[in-house]
């Protein structure tokens, strides 16, 4: 009887050793799913910003129909969902998100590209 116990003490201890293991795994997963859901967020943000500075005529503090000059506003160049930088040009302007969490062993990095009209945001890591 006393074996049939520890056994079973055993087993039990291996079934709650591989339950914490999957749930941290499942919480890990969880959390780079967030935060990419976060940067891209963040990121679709940035570029209806960058479009309406685009429509806005130069009269009124806009870019009248160019991005040159946009840059990102310094209360969201960093958020709790990452760091964001951008590169402008006349006709476009494409912005990186660097997310917070680590996925297999780099940061999450996603990439905007915004022109007049189009907002195309695609994952790097």
């Amino acid at each position: 009887m006393g074996q049939q116990q520890l056994l079973l003490i055993v087993l039990g201890v291996i079934v709650v050793g591989i339950a914490v293991v999957v749930g941290i795994n499942l919480f890990t997963v969880n959390a780079v799913s967030s935060n990419r859901d976060g940067v891209t967020a963040d990121l679709t943000n940035l570029g209806t910003m960058a479009q309406q500075y685009y429509r806005k005529p130069t009269a009124m503090g806009g870019g009248g129909n160019s991005f040159t000059g946009w840059t990102i506003p310094t209360s969201t160049d960093t958020t709790p969902n990452g760091v964001y930088a951008a590169t402008v040009t006349d006709k476009s302007i494409t912005i990186v998100g660097t997310g917070n969490e680590m996925n297999a062993g780099s940061p999450i990095k996603h990439t905007a590209t915004v022109s007049s009209d189009v907002i195309s945001i695609t994952k790097v890591n």
